[in-house]
């Protein structure tokens, strides 16, 4: 028995918010998972993550070509590719392309 229909979240719904010079939006914090985007411009790295001590995280690249890193090494990523983020793993992005990044994100369980 669904308890809720599905529901659209517009992208001028969604709660933006910079972490450093990173733009992003979260459209999803529930319970059980958080999902939202991250735009970074060629060049820009944004804030460290301390991680998430009870979740994994997810990103994959929409759009550009970044590398995260995650306190012990560099993880290049371009459009098209994903990344999953153990437990508690501290972690950065940085837009290491020539165009704007577009980095979409979830986590769960959530935090």
């Amino acid at each position: 028995m669904l308890s809720q229909p599905p529901r659209i979240i517009r992208q001028v719904e969604a709660r933006n918010f910079m972490e450093g010079p990173e733009h992003c939006r979260e459209y999803v914090k529930v319970p059980k998972l958080w999902f939202g985007t991250s735009i970074l411009q060629p060049g820009q790295r944004g804030n460290i993550d301390i991680g998430h001590p009870n979740s994994q995280e997810v990103f994959f690249v929409c759009q550009g070509h970044v590398q995260l890193f995650d306190e012990k090494q560099y993880h290049e990523l371009f459009k098209g590719d994903a990344i999953l983020i153990p437990e508690g793993v501290p972690h950065t992005l940085i837009n290491v392309g020539d165009e704007v990044a577009l980095i979409a994100w979830a986590g769960a369980p959530g935090d």
